[in-house]
């Protein structure tokens, strides 16, 4: 619909503001002042005076919309254009090759054939963009007016999260996990690398910058289980992680840090999504493979006309008006997945020579060839051995796994509350496996006596400590047995095997997003020139977010959907808890173990007393200072300085 704005028109049509808001603001690059011409919040100023409704500038009861990829990031995007465009229901279309909605937020199963989810998501209470869709999506199990959100703050409010059992070792023993363990030079390599520019660090790798000390820390084996990242992965990528994380860094070694849901990732998301969309008219066709699009490229900008499809083994062209507009999902980090069950492996019938050929892939290919404004898929897909890892999901009944799992775990099982809070990583195994038990049931309808466990290993392509095979060539049984060998209850693998499903999955692609890369290698949400195609999901260029996250994924729907119909909202900025004083205070702290960091003593003198002190954060054991003590840090902080600059 129309909407009347007549009686704003003196300040609409007199402002420099009005048609032309830069939808994607980035803080990186803001300086922070007011002035007459700042009339829009700065660029990651949160909080709900971005709530407001756009006006629209035109309608929209005439546009069709088209959703090539039914993923959080696909059903974002609808929902941003129903809800800030006031696009119809009706006239949004997704296409999807699968036969489920849901892209890469699975969840499926039962006790007979066994559950799986092929990964999880750690979750961050700083998502702005998730929340602001599922603050207004009607919960599952609360009545109205309740939401989605509510329902999550309804678990996490009163049900803490944190892990007793990190790491463990020597065959079920739990390891200290109290440090970091960073030496002073690895603690000032973090440093060096959140001062610089993002520009510097185009197709750098972790290991090319870290040294040997850091990658045998404690505190990049929690980081490298928590995230997925390997020492090949982007540099770039991980700094974007350290800055989007910073306020939470003191909470990674026993998970305090995080949320999570109630039950799976499908069912906690995907589910209500969905249910609201279709509420609201929009059509999902599944089975519906999107294989190109004709795009009209010329000086004035490129405009797609077709979006070539393929249903039933037939070719259809569906027509693309010029109201219209297209949503595209590029890549995916799940695509090829390879399965295997207790008695089976999965049989891998791909490689390097053929990574990259299906569907989800080649459609992205088949955009860069038309423009470099569509980046270079291959950096991507191209090496799934830097890209792949391979995860497991077991349903259990009662059993000896079950009894060690309640030994590692903060409440019973069977309890519904936090069980494992988090994965529990197994230091000294030579695929680096880590497991873990979210709150159960997991699922709506799993029976009470069930219980569904996560596995994966990041060193797969390694032997293991007891079956001597890399894991993708492992049995679901094989890998319970490596696991049991780990946990220490290897006699009694009969019984564990009796009363365990596993059900496994090899995804080559899984990390592709963290592969070294450079600008231009991500396209933008919108490419430059594009005035009806809009590009989203892990493999597109934002400002400052990171990827891996359902929180990234919903960003670039966001910034589509506003930059394509022009309206008049931004997309903020990520939190700005890394500018803050008392998080960067903090992290320096606890990336020093809470022993005194540089400078410390001085400013806890000068702030004693004052409004402020509370910034730093009480050291565990209180130190005797002596006359000579101001002398001594001013010293020392004068080193730090001179070692910076150099």
């Amino acid at each position: 619909m129309k909407i009347d704005t007549s009686k704003f028109d003196k300040i609409l049509n007199n402002s420099n503001e009005y048609r032309k808001v830069n939808h994607e603001p980035d803080s990186s690059k803001e300086i922070q002042i007011n002035t007459p011409e700042k009339t829009m919040p700065f660029s990651d100023q949160i909080g709900n005076y971005q709530r407001n409704k756009g006006i629209p500038l035109k309608s929209y009861k005439n546009s069709k919309i088209y959703i090539v990829g039914s993923g959080i990031a696909g059903m974002a995007a609808a929902y941003y254009f129903i809800r800030d465009g006031h696009v119809p229901g009706e006239n949004i279309i997704f296409l999807d090759q699968l036969s489920i909605d849901g892209g890469s937020l699975d969840g499926a199963g039962n006790t007979k054939d066994g559950y799986i989810i092929r990964g999880g998501r750690e979750m961050d209470m700083t998502y702005e963009n998730l929340w602001d869709i599922f603050q207004d999506i009607p919960a599952m199990e609360l009545p109205e007016p309740y939401s989605v959100l509510d329902e999550y703050r309804l678990v996490n409010d009163n049900d803490p999260n944190y892990s007793k059992a990190r790491l463990i070792h020597n065959q079920g023993q739990i390891k200290d996990f109290s440090k970091f363990g960073l030496e002073k030079k690895d603690q000032l390599e973090i440093v060096k690398l959140l001062m610089k520019k993002k520009e510097e660090l185009d197709d750098l790798t972790i290991e090319d910058y870290f040294s040997k000390s850091f990658l045998a820390s404690n505190f990049w084996t929690f980081w490298r289980t928590m995230f997925a990242f390997e020492n090949w992965h982007s540099l770039l990528e991980c700094k974007l992680y350290m800055h989007r994380f910073l306020h939470a860094i003191d909470g990674m070694k026993d998970f305090s840090c995080l949320v999570f849901p109630k039950y799976n990732q499908y069912d906690t998301y995907i589910t209500p999504l969905r249910k609201h969309l279709e509420e609201k008219g929009v059509q999902i066709q599944l089975n519906t493979l999107v294989k190109d699009l004709d795009i009209h490229i010329n000086t004035e900008g490129k405009v797609v006309e077709n979006i070539i499809t393929e249903k039933d083994g037939k070719e259809v062209k569906i027509p693309v008006g010029k109201d219209d507009y297209v949503i595209v999902t590029t890549g995916s980090m799940t695509e090829d997945t390879f399965y295997g069950d207790n008695k089976t492996a999965p049989i891998i019938g791909i490689d390097n020579n053929t990574s990259g050929q299906s569907a989800g892939w080649k459609l992205w290919k088949n955009l860069a060839a038309k423009s470099e404004v569509f980046g270079n898929p291959e950096k991507f897909c191209g090496n799934i051995d830097k890209s792949s890892w391979e995860s497991a999901t077991l349903t259990c009944k009662p059993s000896a796994f079950v009894d060690k799992l309640k030994e590692l775990s903060v409440n019973d099982p069977y309890s519904g509350k936090t069980v494992t809070g988090g994965i529990i990583t197994i230091t000294d195994s030579n695929w680096l496996m880590s497991f873990t038990c979210n709150r159960q049931p997991h699922f709506p309808t799993q029976p009470d006596d069930v219980l569904v466990i996560w596995v994966y290993s990041l060193f797969m392509d390694k032997e293991g400590n007891y079956i001597k095979k890399p894991m993708p060539q492992c049995t679901g049984n094989e890998i319970l047995a490596e696991l049991c060998h780990h946990l220490g209850i290897i006699d009694q693998l009969d019984n564990v095997v009796e009363n365990t499903i596993v059900r496994s999955s090899f995804m080559p692609y899984i990390t592709s997003m963290f592969m070294p890369r450079a600008k231009g290698d991500r396209p933008r949400v919108v490419p430059e020139g594009c005035t009806n195609l809009g590009l989203v999901g892990q493999f597109v260029e934002t400002n400052n977010d990171i990827i891996f996250t359902m929180e990234s994924s919903v960003r670039t729907a966001r910034i589509a959907v506003y930059e394509l119909l022009n309206l008049n909202k931004q997309v903020p900025d990520i939190n700005p808890l890394q500018y803050d004083i008392r998080h960067l205070l903090k992290a320096a702290q606890s990336l020093n173990d809470y022993q005194p960091i540089i400078g410390e003593g001085i400013l806890r003198k000068v702030l004693k007393g004052t409004y402020f002190e509370h910034i730093l954060v009480e050291n565990s054991e209180e130190k005797d200072e002596h006359d000579s003590f101001i002398k001594e840090q001013l010293s020392k902080f004068q080193d730090w300085i001179q070692g910076l600059k150099s």
